[in-house]
C-alpha cells in the first residue's frame, strides 16, 4: 500500500498560533509518500508511528515530491501518511490526534497545524487544542519563493518564548493583533478579496518583524514581490530563512511579474498549488 499525504504553507498567525491564536494554513500540491520497504535518513517519525499502530517489524520508507530544505512539514506529513498506511480506516480526528502526539513527543514544540494541513487538507483556519476549520475558497494567486536559507525552527520559536518572558505585555499585544487581522483575512479570502488579503499580509509581516523572526534575506524577497505589483507579501513559517509567499495581482502578466522580481533578487520560485486534498491512500 501507499499512502499520501501534502506539505503545508502557512498563511497567516506563525508563532501566535503556539500561545492559543488562531491561523489560517493552506495544504500544497506537493506531497509526501509512504510505502512497505525500508527507510534510510531520518526514520524517527515513521519509527515512532510503526510504535504507535503498527507490528514489531513493519517497516515503510518516505520519498517526497518537495524537499525537506524548504519548511513545507515534511515531519506532520511523513508522520500523517506513516499512519494512515498502519490504519487506512482509522477517521481524520485519529490520524491528527496520533501525529500530533509524536510530532510533539519528537520535536517537543508545535502547534499541530502542520499535522491538520496533512490530514484534512484545504485551507485551514486552525486554533490549537480548539479548532480545525475547513475555509472554502477560490483559487489563490499565491507564489512561493524560497530564500536559499533552511531555518532551524525550534530555535526560532525558544526565541520568541524567550522575548515573551522578557516583555510580556508587548509580545501580547502583537499576538492579537495577528489574531484580529487572522480572523478578517479569514473572511476577505472567503469573499475573494485579494488585494485587502495581500494587505493584510503586509500587516503581518510587520508583527513578524516586530517579533524578531524575519531576516535579511526574506526582506529582499518580499520587498522585490511588492515592487513587482504584488498585493501582499511574507514570511512563511518560522522566519528565519525558508519561504516567503506573494499575492499576485489577477491576469496574465501579474504572476510572471512577482516570479520574475523574487528570482532577480536570489530566490528560488516554488510551483504549489493551494487548498490540495489531506491524506488518502494512493493505491
Amino acid at each position: 500500500m501507499t499512502t499520501s499525504a501534502p506539505g503545508k504553507v502557512m498563511l497567516y498567525g506563525e508563532h501566535a498560533v503556539v500561545y492559543g491564536y488562531p491561523c489560517i494554513v493552506t495544504a500544497i500540491s506537493e506531497r509526501l509518500f509512504v510505502s512497505e520497504g525500508t527507510a534510510v535518513g531520518d526514520t524517527r517519525f515513521i519509527d515512532a508511528a510503526v510504535a504507535a499502530w503498527g507490528k514489531p517489524g513493519q517497516k515503510f520508507s518516505a520519498r517526497s515530491s518537495f524537499s525537506g530544505k524548504y519548511g513545507f512539514g515534511s515531519s506532520s506529513a511523513v508522520t500523517v501518511a506513516t499512519l494512515k498506511a498502519l490504519r487506512p480506516h482509522a477517521t481524520n480526528r485519529e490520524l491528527f490526534d496520533m501525529a500530533y502526539k509524536i510530532v510533539l513527543d519528537i520535536q517537543k514544540v508545535g502547534s499541530g497545524f502542520d499535522v491538520a494541513a496533512a490530514v484534512y487538507g484545504g485551507t485551514l483556519y486552525y486554533i490549537k487544542n480548539k479548532t480545525i476549520e475547513p475555509l472554502v475558497i477560490k483559487d489563490m494567486p499565491l507564489v512561493v519563493g524560497y530564500t536559499g536559507i533552511k531555518a532551524d525552527t525550534v530555535s526560532l520559536i525558544n526565541n520568541v518564548a524567550q522575548k515573551k518572558k522578557e516583555n510580556p505585555e508587548k509580545v501580547e499585544r502583537i499576538f492579537e493583533a495577528i489574531a484580529k487581522l487572522v480572523d478578517e483575512a479569514k473572511t476577505k479570502m472567503i469573499e475573494g478579496d485579494w488585494e485587502r488579503v495581500g494587505k493584510l499580509m503586509d500587516f503581518n509581516q510587520e508583527y513578524l518583524r516586530d517579533l524578531g523572526v524575519s531576516s535579511e534575506k526574506l526582506e529582499s524577497l518580499i520587498s522585490a514581490a511588492k515592487s513587482a505589483g504584488a498585493y501582499g507579501a511574507k514570511l512563511s513559517g518560522a522566519g528565519g530563512g525558508d519561504c516567503m509567499i506573494a499575492l499576485h495581482p489577477n491576469g496574465v502578466q501579474g504572476k510572471p511579474l512577482v516570479e520574475k522580481a523574487i528570482k532577480e533578487a536570489g530566490g528560488e520560485v516554488i510551483n504549489v498549488t493551494t487548498n490540495a486534498e489531506g491524506v488518502r491512500v494512493e493505491s
